[in-house]
């Protein structure tokens, strides 16, 4: 095994490592770090050891590397997600970094949460239409149910889930740069892989995009909040049969039905390759590991991390933050969220959210567009995800924070959940731009805090 290489078990203390084991590495830091102003210039210089002279040496990597973790089938809290985390946490260390994979317990899916928690909707639907102690556990189920999917889809502590099966997930951290900064920059991105389903069929976001009038310039554009009839079915539900209105309880018990049926589909349909959501994002940190070791920031501690269970509505990073946001002072870190890097053009989130909408801080946002700017990226402009990414729980928690993703020409990500998210349908120009941009943002916070 890799020295740099080695596993940490979830019952190991949050500052020290697995018993027996050692960090056997550590980055030497470049004298004199990079000026502020070289950093759009960064990583254009060549040649460079370890990094490529030419675009498409670089693309042939990415591409490679894509192809690699694609091929693994890794659906969340998985023996294939395992096998992605090792792979994954060797070329970390290969690169030069100091990397563990964290393992820690997680249900590993979210349609049968979310899915029990629809059919409760139903059954406070058919109570709402009955007598009067019918009624109030309809009440109390429908609303119980509704506050269920409120917990389970905003970050948080996924109460529901305790009643159901888990399994292992596996979190891969990875360090480089200045252990003893004071200062720490973490970058996630997740290995594991979704589930396809009816719902996610790239024909209907081509349909909604032919319908969508084009917003004027400034103007917030919002993806469908694809989670709101979830929670609007129980809570009508309890709504009918609080009141007695049958109106509000059919209504309820027909959204709830819905839902069930949606989230049964996506039960039974394949897990995707995952090569653009997110093992794009995956291997933009394997790369970007490659030019810190090269050239490591001064005064600067940076945190690769690859979560599991992701597509489980972020499980791995509950247990990344439930292990290290406490250790981590807020005011002295930023995180970036990488997701879904491989589709027509970069974008940074303007906010994210399934139900509540938080947005991301604008210091944030003018360092990230002013450095995608001077390197010349042209960025997708104020895009707000009714959605989630690991991102929401460091937003949650008040780091200063930001998400880098992509979008297609329809305005979603491309091949979004569905089997066609294969590595020849990865846009390898945007993947590479999103190196680029990552690696400025490092070397620019490394001299520069403007938080």
């Amino acid at each position: 095994m890799n020295p740099r290489l080695f596993w940490r078990h979830a019952s190991a203390d949050r500052k020290g490592t697995a018993p027996g084991h050692s960090v056997a590495h550590r980055v030497p830091v470049a004298p004199g770090g990079v000026s502020a102003d070289d950093v759009p210039d960064l990583v254009a210089r060549t040649p460079r050891p370890g990094v490529p002279a030419r675009a498409a040496d670089l693309h042939d990597r990415l591409k490679r590397e894509v192809s690699e973790l694609a091929a693994i089938h890794k659906p969340s809290a998985s023996d294939g997600e395992r096998e992605a985390a090792e792979r994954v946490a060797q070329t970390l260390a290969d690169a030069g970094a100091r990397v563990r994979v964290e393992p820690a317990r997680a249900h590993g899916t979210y349609w049968m949460p979310l899915g029990a928690l629809s059919l409760a909707g139903v059954a406070a639907s058919l109570l709402a239409r009955r007598g009067r102690t019918a009624r109030a556990l309809g009440t109390v189920l429908g609303g119980g149910a509704a506050a269920g999917v409120w917990d389970d889809v905003t970050g948080g502590e996924h109460h529901v889930r305790r009643l159901l099966p888990r399994r292992t997930t596996y979190n891969v951290v990875a360090e480089m740069g200045d252990a003893d900064a004071t200062r720490t920059v973490v970058l996630v991105a997740h290995h594991d892989a979704a589930k396809s389903g009816a719902i996610f069929n790239p024909a209907i976001a081509e349909t909604l995009a032919r319908f969508r009038a084009e917003p004027t310039p400034g103007t917030e554009r919002h993806s469908p909040p694809v989670m709101f009839p979830v929670l609007a079915g129980p809570a009508l539900a309890a709504a009918g049969a609080l009141t007695g209105s049958k109106l509000l309880a059919v209504l309820g018990g027909a959204m709830s039905l819905f839902s069930a049926a949606v989230f049964a589909d996506i039960a039974r349909s394949p897990v995707v390759p995952a090569a653009n959501d997110n093992i794009s994002g995956v291997v933009c940190l394997q790369e970007l590991a490659r030019r810190l070791a090269t050239l490591p920031p001064k005064g600067l501690r940076v945190l690769l991390v690859s979560t599991g269970s992701e597509e489980s509505l972020m499980e791995g990073m509950h247990r990344f933050a439930r292990r290290h946001f406490p250790d981590l002072p807020v005011r002295d870190t930023f995180v970036l969220c990488v997701d879904t890097v491989g589709s027509g053009k970069l974008l940074v989130l303007r906010g994210e959210g399934m139900l509540k909408l938080y947005r991301y801080p604008q210091p944030a946002l003018e360092l990230i567009d002013g450095l995608a700017g001077q390197l010349g990226i042209d960025l997708e402009p104020n895009v707000m995800l009714r959605n989630a990414t690991d991102g929401l729980y460091a937003l949650k928690a008040g780091f200063p924070s930001a998400m880098l993703g992509s979008v297609s020409e329809n305005g979603a990500p491309g091949n979004y959940h569905w089997p066609t998210d294969t590595p020849e349908n990865v846009n390898y120009e945007t993947l590479a731009d999103a190196v680029r941009l990552c690696t400025a943002l490092v070397h620019r916070l490394a001299q520069r805090w403007p938080f």
